[in-house]
C-alpha cells in the first residue's frame, strides 16, 4: 500500500519507483529530498517474520550515468566496509536495480554523510584551476570554522578513490 502522493517528481521517475516499490512490496511514504540527480523516499515494509515495521530510503535516479556512479560509490564504500567517516555515518547500500535506476540504503540520522551521485570514482574531475578555486571558496564559506573538518572527510574519501564533489550542509551534517 503507497501513503505518500509523488507530486514533486517527475512522472518517468514516479511511475519507476512505484512500480520498484510493488514488486518488493514496499510503502513509499515520505519524501526525503529531491534533487538534481533524483529523489529519496523513506519506505517501509512489514515482513512476516518480523515483530516490527523496517524503513529505509530508496532513491530513484533521473538518468543512468548518475545511478552508475552512484551505485559504484556506495559498492566501493560497502567493499571497504565504510560505515562512519570521521563521525558522520554513511548509509549502508541494501539493494540495487539497475532497470528501474534505484538504490536501496539505510536511512541514517545526524551526523552523516549522503548522496554521492555527484561523486567521481578513481578520477578526480577535469574542472580548471578557476573552477576549483571558486568551488574551494564557496564551500569554505558555506561550513565556516568546520571547514577543515569536512576537508579532513573529503581526503579520506579519497583515499577510497572517491572524488565528492556535491559538498553542502545538506550532505555533511558534522558532529556538534
Amino acid at each position: 500500500m503507497e501513503l505518500l502522493t509523488l507530486m514533486s517528481i517527475p512522472s518517468e521517475p514516479i511511475a519507476r519507483v512505484r512500480e520498484y516499490a510493488k514488486r518488493h512490496a514496499l510503502a513509499l511514504v515520505d519524501e526525503f529530498g529531491h534533487g538534481v540527480h533524483g529523489s529519496v523516499f523513506a519506505a517501509e515494509s512489514q515482513p512476516e517474520k518480523s515483530a516490527g515495521l523496517l524503513q529505509w530510503a530508496v532513491k530513484v535516479h533521473k538518468n543512468e550515468a548518475d545511478y552508475r556512479r552512484e551505485r559504484d560509490i556506495y559498492l566501493r564504500l560497502e567493499e571497504n566496509d565504510v560505515t562512519q567517516i570521521r563521525g558522520c555515518d554513511v548509509p549502508q547500500l541494501m539493494r540495487f536495480d539497475d532497470e528501474f535506476l534505484i538504490i536501496e540504503m539505510t536511512a541514517v540520522r545526524r551526523p552523516f554523510l549522503l548522496d554521492f551521485a555527484g561523486a567521481f570514482l578513481d578520477k578526480a574531475p577535469d574542472f580548471s584551476d578557476e573552477v576549483m578555486a571558486d568551488w574551494l571558496a564557496e564551500k569554505r564559506e558555506q561550513f565556516g570554522a568546520r571547514w577543515p573538518e569536512v576537508a579532513a572527510i573529503l581526503r579520506v574519501l579519497e583515499g577510497f578513490g572517491i572524488h565528492y564533489m556535491d559538498v553542502s550542509p545538506k550532505n555533511i551534517s558534522l558532529p556538534e
